[in-house]
């Protein structure tokens, strides 16, 4: 042990020395915990290994959820609206975990050991998802199926656990692999990283969807079982080329600390030289220094100095950081409270994208899903909406920026609010184009006497494409444009936090999806009628829901407008 703390510290004093072309600069660390070499460590050689990763999980994923509700209403005998409900909640479940993934990540295992384990937690999912899928209720009673209900059940929400906690943590360690001083790099893994998630979204689309149409269950959750076998491979192979960071503590904690330490002081006086105030660099090495802001003075209290503030012992004074905070933990908090107006508005988004994964899907199954000779799953067409984000995206990138630029005077084209901006609108008519088409399908059944008949109706269901294409478009510009607003405006030392809860309002979208069909359903079959959304869609005004959300789409851009107006970026130096 003496012998590898002297290596280390040699290997540090070389790089003290002025030799930065061998060693990282960032304090990343190889497998054994000594400074990581540029040329043997880390860069895109590492990301490969991440990229495949993030590949097969994401595949393995979207199998799942694009199968989950033809599965649950086939397998578990869920009506509609149950069905979908179930789907929205897992979906929601899935973004959710990521905070736990954050937290013990940042906190406790890092990104590495994070992820290994909850790659088992995925693993282990996957397994019991399959073995439910086999149990036979042919024949078998209420109880087989009840048996089948709770083990599906255990196996969704093990994979929504593994699958979330995952999420944060790939992207970070990717970024990791690249030395601080070359934003260059990371911006070109990200990307890779984005078009990875897409190419997994369009393959789990059509082809997973197709083996499980055409070959049934057991075989469907089977090849995501083995992709994540796959994925946690392919991850621990790159261990030998990663770079590794330590945890460097909770920003949970950092939060709580300026509350409590707020509060403590809510009755001390402020002193008139601003500068007085403590601290004025940040506390965590390699972040930068936020400048005080006059808004939300309460908070400020935390920085006001007392004597009650220090403790003395024989050899040092030490301070207790749940009296006395610096100013830029103080604005750190300021920044996530001035985002949280902002963060709002994503999740009633984030409720649309949420429909082609279950409203839609049911909505083209009682649609010809014949073309030629092809039968189309329904949920398949959800590869258009991939489609339009791998297509628009490089539109978006190499012709729109450029030509807005000029107009703007803005190096993005677009700002980061003017984008997100984009997207609500847009998304407004994808919801618009979906009840639409369903007012159409009901007209058709009624001229055909088919409003009491649980079959499909004749009227193609490529008149779904639009739809998935708008939502498509209009996740280029809102969820692209989010990942950058919540980058760069959050504190240095709350990236990784402020990631989670960007990805937390895909979870908070799909809760809501769930209590609008459950809100839907409540009031719509009072005094025996059927609802919008029967079991039997013919009989139902699936089409009055679609406009019901095409509403709250323009309230919700309506708030983010005013928000977004008020809105003052962070100030650092």
């Amino acid at each position: 042990m003496d012998s590898d703390s002297k290596e280390i510290e040699e290997r540090l004093l070389v790089v003290e020395d002025g030799d930065s072309n061998e060693y990282t600069l960032d304090g990343s660390v190889d497998i054994k915990g000594n400074p990581a070499l540029k040329h043997h460590t880390g860069n895109f050689g590492a990301c490969s290994f991440l990229l495949c990763t993030q590949l097969c999980m994401c595949m393995a994923s979207y199998g799942v959820g694009r199968n989950l509700v033809v599965y649950l209403k086939t397998e578990l005998k869920e009506d509609n609206v149950v069905a979908a409900r179930d789907v929205a909640t897992w979906q929601g479940t899935c973004f959710l975990t990521t905070l736990i993934g954050a937290y013990m990540a940042d906190s406790h295992w890092g990104n590495y050991f994070t992820t290994v384990v909850s790659f088992f937690t995925f693993f282990i999912g996957m397994i019991i998802l399959t073995l439910s899928a086999s149990l036979t209720t042919v024949d078998q009673g209420t109880e087989v199926l009840s048996i089948k209900s709770i083990t599906t059940f255990v196996g969704l929400y093990l994979i929504a656990i593994g699958d979330g906690a995952i999420k944060p943590c790939i992207s970070a360690f990717g970024a990791d692999q690249f030395d601080g001083t070359d934003p260059t790099a990371k911006g070109s893994f990200f990307s890779w990283y984005y078009l990875s998630t897409k190419i997994a979204s369009l393959l789990a689309g059509t082809v997973l969807v197709w083996v499980y149409d055409k070959f049934g269950t057991i075989l469907g959750f089977s090849i995501p079982s083995l992709l994540v076998g796959l994925a946690l491979m392919s991850f621990t192979a790159g261990s030998r080329v990663y770079r590794y960071r330590k945890p460097g503590g909770s920003p949970f904690t950092r939060i709580c600390q300026v509350v409590v330490a707020a509060v403590r002081k809510y009755n001390l006086d402020f002193p008139k030289d601003e500068s007085l105030l403590y601290g004025s660099l940040s506390t965590i090495d390699g972040t930068a220094k936020l400048r005080h802001t006059p808004s939300l003075r309460l908070l400020d209290k935390a920085t006001i100095v007392s004597p009650s503030d220090f403790s003395c012992t024989d050899t040092n004074e030490t301070i207790n950081p749940w009296k006395l905070c610096t100013v830029s933990q103080v604005e750190e908090l300021k920044i996530l409270l001035r985002m949280l107006p902002i963060w709002a508005t994503f999740i009633l988004f984030a409720s649309v994208s949420t429909q082609d994964a279950s409203v839609f899907t049911e909505q083209g199954m009682v649609m010809n899903n014949r073309v030629g000779s092809f039968n189309i799953p329904p949920a398949s067409l959800s590869a258009f909406n991939v489609l339009a984000v791998m297509f628009c995206a490089p539109i978006y990138d190499k012709i729109i920026t450029p030509i807005v630029r000029k107009f703007t005077g803005n190096e993005r084209g677009f700002s980061h609010l003017q984008r997100i901006g984009i997207g609500l609108f847009i998304s407004i008519f994808a919801m618009v184009s979906a009840a639409l088409v369903e007012a159409k399908r009901l007209e058709i059944a009624r001229e055909m006497h088919l409003m009491h008949e649980k079959i499909e109706v004749p009227m193609s269901i490529l008149w779904q494409v639009p739809q998935y294409i708008l939502i498509g478009i209009s996740e280029v510009f809102n969820q692209i444009g989010m990942l950058e607003f919540f980058y760069d405006e959050s504190p240095d030392s709350m990236k990784s936090f402020c990631t989670a809860l960007g990805l937390m309002t895909i979870a908070l979208g799909s809760y809501v999806t769930s209590i609008f069909l459950t809100m839907v359903e409540y009031f719509t079959t009072k005094g025996g009628e059927t609802g919008w959304i029967p079991e039997n869609l013919n009989e139902g005004h699936l089409d009055r829901f679609y406009w019901l959300i095409a509403g709250l789409c323009v309230l919700n851009l309506i708030v983010f407008v005013y928000f977004s107006s008020i809105y003052r970026s962070k100030r650092s130096n």
